[in-house]
């Protein structure tokens, strides 16, 4: 029920049993109407997952071989290209098979502990993404769709939790693998850039320029794996960390873990706090983490030293993000709009005092998808009561391993 003492908007009321339909209204819900025939959705659940498959494993064979299968062509047209062997094709099962395996995984957590709470929810949706104009990792993820309302604390934390837990489970090994089985850097590196050779073991001094090439960010567990199992003499440079394909799975398997597990909202991590903390303790604390989150992200884009340029077409746009970031995070546009004002304002303080300093702006476009569209509440559940001991302590766990996994500039 609404309450004034709220400062963040209240979740929908809970449906139940006794809410009873309208007169004449036919007897299924908006998701049971009418439903297609079984075959026919397993059918889609099995087109989208090798799609992904062959999306992934073209991804992993450019990372790996440094080659394209899709750019522009010697007339100026974009299309196939010729560069990529066969074998080299077959090579990015070496990076799709672990990395869709840690996301099967995971979804298959949030799954089968969905099913266990006889909450419907579907297979998972894998989301294929493949383009010639830049490298990408051939997938945006997969997700479930839970169709059934969830009615306690404890649903909302086993089947937040469970996702990230099994994932976790499976990158960590895969991350071990890939360190016990580096080969030779040197005669690894001049297979896929002949050119380096001349260089000799001194290449990286010479085939790198300060702020060219990506890299990836390496989270706490990430260094301490590499610490524990890896062969110093064998480890890759971070600018080639992208074609060891193993590697860069679980590497990437990190990524998505702390990024489910951020405490905000309704991502795992969210569901996971709100269990821990209750409705009303979560939401405001979600609320201060959201506004940090942004805080850093967008830190150092604007000083001001900043040209009159950048004021004059980048200074508006970025404060009306700020504002569509926080409009739903207070209940009125004016309180929305003046947390916009003071966010950019302590931006700025910070970047004068502190010259140099920089966030990660690639935080704002999931900044903007948490604040737009996933939102940064969590609804109530009906049954508030608290978890259990063994509950609370796991849950906890889960939350140093998002610090174990969370990486602030994870793409550089």
């Amino acid at each position: 029920m609404p309450s004034p003492l709220l400062p963040f908007p209240d979740a929908d009321a809970p449906v139940t049993s006794a809410d009873a339909a309208a007169p004449g209204a036919p007897d299924f819900g908006p998701d049971e109407q009418p439903a297609s025939p079984r075959w026919r959705t397993y059918a889609l659940h099995l087109l989208l997952f090798l799609l992904t498959l062959a999306t992934t494993t073209l991804a992993g064979a450019e990372w790996m071989t440094g080659k394209t299968f899709f750019g522009p062509a010697a007339d100026g047209f974009w299309g196939l290209t010729t560069t990529l062997t066969k074998p080299e094709i077959l090579g990015g099962l070496w990076f799709s098979l672990p990395f869709l395996g840690v996301l099967t995984v995971h979804e298959f957590g949030h799954y089968f502990t969905a099913r266990h709470y006889r909450v419907r929810a579907t297979l998972p949706f894998y989301i294929p993404f493949f383009t010639g104009f830049f490298n990408t990792i051939g997938t945006f993820g997969a997700v479930i769709r839970i169709k059934d309302r969830i009615f306690s604390r404890k649903e909302f934390f086993d089947i937040g939790l469970a996702g990230p837990l099994a994932g976790f489970l499976v990158a960590v090994p895969v991350l071990i693998y890939g360190f016990t089985h580096l080969p030779d850097p040197l005669e690894y590196v001049f297979r896929i850039h002949p050119e380096y050779q001349v260089y000799g073991a001194d290449y990286a001094r010479h085939a790198y320029r300060a702020g060219e090439g990506m890299t990836l960010g390496r989270p706490l567990l990430y260094r301490l794996l590499e610490t524990t199992f890896a062969d110093p003499a064998r480890l890759p440079h971070p600018n080639e960390l992208m074609h060891y394909p193993v590697l860069l799975a679980g590497a990437l398997a990190l990524f998505f873990t702390a990024l489910n597990l951020l405490p905000i909202g309704q991502l795992d991590g969210g569901h996971i706090l709100y269990g821990l903390l209750g409705f009303r303790r979560f939401n405001r604390l979600s609320v201060a983490l959201f506004i940090g989150f942004i805080f850093y992200a967008g830190l150092g884009l604007f000083t001001i030293h900043s040209s009159l340029d950048t004021w004059l077409y980048w200074g508006a746009p970025y404060l009306l993000y700020l504002f569509l970031v926080f409009r739903r995070a207070l209940p009125t546009p004016r309180r929305g709009l003046l947390l916009a004002l003071g966010v950019f304002a302590a931006q700025l303080a910070v970047a004068q005092a502190v010259p140099g300093i920089e966030g990660n702006p690639g935080w704002l476009a999931f900044g903007l998808l948490l604040g737009r569209i996933t939102g940064i509440f969590h609804p109530p559940a009906p049954d508030e009561r608290p978890l259990s001991p063994g509950r609370k302590v796991l849950g906890w766990i889960m939350l140093v391993i998002f610090v174990l996994c969370f990486s602030p500039s994870p793409f550089g």
